[in-house]
């Protein structure tokens, strides 16, 4: 052990080893982590009322992170209490309406002989959505789902009382002369995660009141549970805007052709219009994820970690792009003050001598 090629080498094989003892204790705790990571992204949302309402009252952090929890769930139960019975009604209404049209669906299809037989098929879609995730724990059962939010809210409240303490606490991880850029990473993911769900919850808002005014209008069925649907899978892009229309069209042609064509144009200009108008402003304004990317993350995430993953998919994508370009400002930088140094400045200067 006094040998100093030893201890080098005994050095080098302990890296590798947490490296392997790393990955596998993410592998085998990646609910929890899925979970503490739906809690920052949770905090954040707090985080950016908290600021916002900074501006216009002079208050301590803790009584604005109160009031904004408050008004969010003033706000939910306040729907929740007027349309209550409206929505319950609705969401049984939908359910044997989703039934229904998916039987005769299935019934054209394979009357086209273009899928197999309706129980080959039903099977083959039980297995699919199994194969979606094989991480799925916290959420299988209502109880898990229940558990897993009240979790997440915990652990976001906590974060967004006191952010400083938890980000001195990461910087510790962090070797001191890298703590500095450590820090400078940290806040510009914060702001970044702050844009994003700020962004997000506008699109869930708009999306979710054109969809249904428009269906209303329409004489849609359930326009206001619909809406409701809309709003709430505007949360993950791409793939929640496909189900919310799949949803849409099938309720509208239930009714009857002319309110299913109303829907198939509702949901197309409503998508339109956040596509063309609404994204490409938050984009500006927060990050500018291509869409590819976004789905491609949706895909891999969702296959691997199930529906958190996909949930998670677009803040998860977000961070990642965030640290990747601090990394490559800091090599920019290293590679800037090696070409201005002295002696980089003599071996590049015309004329120099071999």
């Amino acid at each position: 052990m006094r040998d100093p090629l030893v201890r080098a080498e005994l050095k080098r094989a302990g890296v590798w080893f947490g490296i392997a003892v790393a990955l596998a204790l993410t592998v085998l705790l990646i609910q929890p982590l899925m979970l503490i990571f739906a809690g920052l992204v949770f905090a954040s949302m707090l985080d950016g009322g908290a600021r916002l309402l900074g501006r216009a009252l002079p208050i301590g952090r803790s009584w604005r992170v109160g009031i904004v929890m408050i008004a969010a769930l003033a706000f939910i139960f306040g729907i929740f209490y007027w349309t209550g019975v409206e929505i319950s009604n609705q969401a049984a209404q939908l359910w044997v309406t989703l039934q229904a049209q998916g039987t005769r669906f299935v019934a054209w299809l394979s009357g086209m002989g273009l899928v197999p037989a309706q129980r080959d098929l039903m099977e083959f879609v039980r297995q699919a959505m199994g194969s979606l995730g094989r991480i799925t724990g916290y959420v299988n059962t209502a109880f898990g789902a229940i558990t897993s939010a009240f979790l997440v809210i915990v652990i976001g409240l906590f974060i967004a009382l006191e952010p400083r303490l938890y980000e001195r606490g990461l910087a510790w991880l962090v070797p001191t002369r890298q703590r500095r850029q450590f820090e400078i990473t940290l806040d510009r993911m914060a702001h970044t995660m702050r844009r994003l769900m700020a962004g997000r919850l506008l699109g869930m808002v708009v999306e979710g009141v054109l969809t249904w005014i428009a269906l209303s209008i329409g004489g849609v069925p359930m326009a206001l549970l619909l809406g409701i649907l809309t709003g709430i899978l505007a949360f993950i892009p791409n793939v929640g805007a496909f189900i919310a229309g799949v949803i849409m069209v099938a309720v509208g042609f239930s009714a009857g052709v002319d309110t299913g064509l109303w829907a198939i144009g509702t949901y197309v200009v409503v998508q339109t219009f956040d596509g063309y108008v609404l994204l490409p402003y938050v984009a500006r304004k927060t990050v500018d994820l291509p869409p590819a990317l976004t789905l491609g993350a949706q895909i891999l995430l969702g296959t691997l970690l199930g529906f958190m993953g996909l949930l998670l998919a677009d803040p998860i994508t977000a961070m990642i792009k965030v640290w990747l370009e601090r990394g490559s400002e800091q090599e920019e930088a290293k590679a800037g003050e090696t070409t201005t140094s002295p002696m980089g400045r003599g071996r590049d200067a015309p004329g120099a001598s071999g």
